[in-house]
């Protein structure tokens, strides 16, 4: 997802698409830890969208308190 998408998100969006990324990160640390990881690169771009979500959401969170 891209930056762009991320911020046009509500905030209730954000909060839905930070859960799934986060369970899809651990079911892909659950598929390294038996083996079964087929697409490691998919590691990292959910680590980045975790953390781009994250940051959106703190750059709305600072503006509605500014």
């Amino acid at each position: 997802m891209k930056a762009s998408d991320v911020k046009a998100l509500t905030p209730d969006q954000l909060e839905d698409e930070l859960a799934k990324l986060k369970k899809e990160q651990f079911n892909l640390r659950f598929q390294k830890a038996t083996g079964q990881l087929e697409n490691t690169s998919r590691v990292r771009s959910v680590r980045r969208g975790i953390a781009r979500i994250q940051t959106v959401m703190r750059e709305k969170r600072v503006a509605d308190n500014a």
